[in-house]
């Protein structure tokens, strides 16, 4: 949503074969932006779950926003990108995401995603391995990695009755009361770091026309698979961070993923006292680390 964007980031439009994706990036003032097409891209891409959308970095990416081109979209089905009435599968994304680099970058790009969507650029990496220069990588996990399932928070039984995953993702997802509680005892380590903005800018995300496919899709474990039988193959240079305190996906699994594979996946970070969403709830710590990789790299 434009309106929670940072100071001097516009909108913009691209297409894919599974529908439009609108993405931010810089536009006017203070950046310069004459020069923003010389400038190396940096993509950032946020997770699954009610309410998501490109806000989830929108603390981080203005730190780089001087010496890269800024492309955060909103993912097919959340945020103000299209929203397909459809029965949402991880091919969809896989597809798009590779479509939506192809049309706003030169590859190999600099990817930085976080949750289940970080876990799918493992498996795009492993696919497309041209299109990436390297991966920063919040907390990955495909929710049923080791074929144990850490995602799924309702029975199938429940979100398949006809009208009642109406009212469950109205429920859930489409008021603030609801949201401050998924983020507050969710997704944050420590509640008071929750703000309003925060909870306005997820509440209007879930509230677009037919945001409830891409969410109940997610709930449903429609997107969901087993991490750890792909990440042996990738060969991308990559770094891991992960919250301390995330909840269903813990550091123990991420260390336990990131033993697969050390000679990909260079370091591994564990961010004290946060959540799934490290960059949210202690940004300057995320930009800290990214910078101290991306001087490196350039």
């Amino acid at each position: 949503m434009l309106q929670f964007q940072p100071l001097g980031f516009g909108q913009k439009v691209v297409h894919t074969s599974v529908g439009f994706m609108t993405y931010y990036t810089q536009t006017t003032a203070p950046w310069l932006i004459a020069e923003r097409e010389n400038l190396p891209p940096l993509v950032f891409l946020h997770n699954f779950g009610g309410g998501a959308c490109a806000y989830e970095w929108s603390k981080v990416y203005p730190a780089f926003a001087a010496k890269y081109e800024i492309i955060a979209p909103d993912l097919i089905g959340w945020g103000e990108s299209a929203h397909p009435v459809r029965d949402y599968q991880i091919n969809d994304y896989l597809t798009s995401i590779a479509e939506f680099i192809r049309h706003t970058c030169r590859p190999p790009v600099t990817v930085i995603a976080s949750s289940l969507t970080a876990a799918l650029m493992i498996r795009l990496a492993i696919a497309h391995p041209f299109l990436f220069q390297a991966l920063f990588l919040v907390c990955p996990s495909g929710f049923d990695d080791f074929g144990q399932g850490a995602g799924r928070r309702l029975p199938l039984g429940l979100i398949n009755i006809p009208l009642l995953d109406d009212f469950i993702y109205t429920v859930g997802a489409q008021n603030e009361l609801a949201v401050r509680n998924f983020l507050q005892s969710f997704l944050f380590a420590k509640p008071e770091r929750v703000s309003s903005e925060m909870v306005q800018a997820f509440l209007a995300s879930a509230k677009q026309p037919n945001a409830k496919f891409a969410a109940l899709a997610f709930l449903q474990g429609n997107l969901y698979f087993d991490l750890s039988l792909y990440i042996q193959q990738l060969t991308i240079p990559t770094v891991i961070l992960w919250g301390e305190k995330a909840q269903f996906t813990s550091v123990q699994l991420g260390q336990r993923l990131r033993k697969l594979n050390t000679n990909a996946i260079r370091d591994f970070h564990t961010i004290p006292d946060a959540g799934v969403l490290p960059h949210l709830e202690r940004p300057e710590v995320v930009i800290g680390l990214l910078q101290q990789y991306l001087h490196v790299n350039t």
